[in-house]
């Protein structure tokens, strides 16, 4: 089956893997390599939908398992699909919900069939299976769907991360054959297999094999199962055993993985999607990320100091509040600090891609190498 025009690669890097590209949606389009803040439940926690926009925020993920389960797709499709509850009109993506199957370790029942599990919110029994998953996400109105995966813990033996691989494709398989692309938005497939370079090239070459019952093949791929422990050296190991074996043609997004550094590797290995909740999660926990490496900002170094967290960033906060004030802010627990952290962190990851972006462009990402990459204040 041919597909509708969704990716076009714009400039490959001479010196890596890395590329700039175009993703065309029902909802716009996307600049790539581009991150997406997490929107979990319908919200990307301390943000508007004016400071999204006014951060430049092209892409927003959400998590179809919890929104299936409150407010419900009934309750999103009456109003319109989930961006125009959100009140923004951007692209959106929906993560079927494998990871927070996985964290429901003791339950939930995993089948072939599916997922038997309670509810997190009310404890009722609930089966979710991988044609269900599709479902969802169209009521869901997103423009870029990801299959139900079976993932597998970090810590788990090497006979559960081969069964757990395995099992994804079989839904991989049942998820394209309930799929039609030439109605309903993009369907990726999620490449699975720990950090066992075998297991993770089988499963980036079945996946790219396989074809619905009328054709249909997947319109860009996840890796999957990555930022749950592994080194940055199992994990660089991964992409590079990985990437080459997906079609150049279709994006690939690199699912849970947010440290600018780490963003920065993977971009030259040919990653074009990311997603993380680090900017919103270190932002409530008052750590900020800036050109000159992260800063905490509860340290007590911090409260007198008049300056912005960062003098070369343009965001509200910056224009308008000082490290001393937001000090003040987080060391008494006060929402404001949050909200004002967080636009600052989204503000400086939307910059962070544009750089990127700029750098592939004129051939400038080879040898780059930034304070922001460290991960944490020294």
């Amino acid at each position: 089956m041919t597909l509708p025009q969704f990716f076009r690669v714009r400039q490959k890097d001479p010196d890596s893997g890395a590329r700039t590209g175009i993703l065309s949606t029902p909802h716009g389009t996307v600049e790539t390599p581009a991150f997406m803040p997490v929107g979990t439940r319908g919200t990307v926690k301390g943000m508007t939908p004016d400071s999204l926009s006014d951060c430049g925020v092209g892409i927003v993920l959400v998590n179809a398992f919890h929104l299936w389960l409150r407010p419900g797709t009934d309750s999103v499709r009456r109003a319109g699909g989930i961006g125009r509850m959100m009140g923004i009109d951007i692209p959106t993506l929906s993560d079927s919900g494998g990871y927070q199957v996985l964290s429901l370790l003791h339950r939930r029942k995993v089948t072939e069939e599916g997922v038997a599990f309670l509810s997190p919110y009310d404890g009722a029994k609930v089966f979710l299976s991988p044609e269900l998953a599709v479902s969802i996400s169209a009521d869901l109105g997103v423009d870029i769907r990801m299959v139900l995966d079976d993932l597998a813990g970090a810590d788990e033996p090497a006979s559960r991360v081969a069964e757990a691989m395995e099992r994804t494709h079989r839904w991989a398989r049942r998820s394209l054959d309930v799929w039609n692309p030439l109605e309903s938005p993009a369907l990726f497939g999620i490449v699975q297999g720990g950090v066992d370079m075998g297991l993770r090239e089988r499963s980036a070459e079945g996946l790219v094999r396989l074809r619905g019952g009328d054709g249909q093949e997947f319109s860009g791929f996840g890796i999957g199962g990555l930022g749950v422990g592994e080194s940055f050296e199992e994990r660089t190991r991964v992409l590079s055993r990985t990437l080459p074996v997906l079609p150049e043609d279709r994006p690939r997004y690199l699912m849970g993985v947010g440290y600018p550094g780490d963003i920065v590797e993977a971009v030259r290995h040919g990653v074009d999607l990311f997603d993380c909740v680090l900017p919103t999660r270190n932002a409530r926990n008052g750590m900020y990320f800036t050109w000159d490496g992260p800063i905490a900002i509860r340290n007590s170094r911090h409260r007198e100091d008049e300056t912005p967290i960062d003098p070369s960033c343009g965001c509200p906060t910056c224009r308008r509040h000082s490290r001393a004030y937001l000090h003040h802010l987080v060391k008494n627990s006060e929402l404001t600090g949050a909200v004002l952290g967080t636009i600052h962190n989204v503000y400086f990851y939307m910059n962070l891609m544009r750089e990127i972006r700029c750098r592939i462009t004129e051939g400038r990402l080879s040898g780059w190498n930034s304070p922001c990459f460290q991960p944490r204040e020294t």
